[in-house]
């Protein structure tokens, strides 16, 4: 599993791309790469024009919690899932677009490329949309230690509630995967 927060701003669009490229370079999928970085695109693209400045940068004290996204990829034996979670518990919508329209492709291409996709609500809120992709082969990353994030320390005083524990509980998830991944 490879995790990343972003502020939903139009730059996070191709900061998800390069994030897909890495972590699928590091599990050895780069196969894969260019369709699931289409799918995490047009994903992140969404949760952004909902949730966030999708035309322009924000300043820095423009930026709340509810402009905070999170993207995942996992990987479980040969599925690959793509998946965005943002505040807004609307859903996205399949637009009916037209050949010479600029827009509105994207759940489109995402349906055309997964094998399934779907949105969960999660506890913590909002939701998560996600696509799943079939692999011919399991991730093999080299497992040297370094894949484990460190949370934020408490002494910075992160606000208590929904997202600390969802971070929190994020952390135990990737100290499990790498104790699972051990045996």
């Amino acid at each position: 599993m490879a995790r990343l927060h972003l502020v939903t701003a139009a730059s996070a669009v191709a900061v998800a791309r390069e994030f897909v490229h890495q972590a699928l370079r590091y599990w050895k999928l780069d196969d894969y790469a260019a369709d699931v970085a289409l799918m995490m695109s047009e994903l992140v693209s969404n949760a952004v024009k909902e949730t966030g400045f999708y035309d322009r940068q924000p300043l820095p004290w423009e930026v709340t919690a509810g402009h905070v996204m999170a993207i995942q990829l996992r990987a479980v034996g040969d599925e690959l899932y793509v998946e965005v979670w943002d505040r807004s518990p609307r859903e996205p919508a399949k637009q009916h677009v037209t050949a010479d329209a600029e827009g509105g492709r994207g759940l489109h291409l995402v349906e055309a490329l997964a094998k399934d996709w779907g949105i969960y609500r999660p506890p913590a809120g909002g939701k998560i949309v996600w696509a799943l992709l079939a692999t011919t082969q399991s991730p093999n990353p080299q497992l040297d230690g370094q894949t484990l994030q460190l949370r934020v320390p408490d002494e910075l005083n992160p606000q208590p509630g929904p997202v600390k524990d969802q971070a929190s509980i994020a952390l135990m998830q990737r100290v499990l995967d790498g104790l699972r991944n051990l045996l």
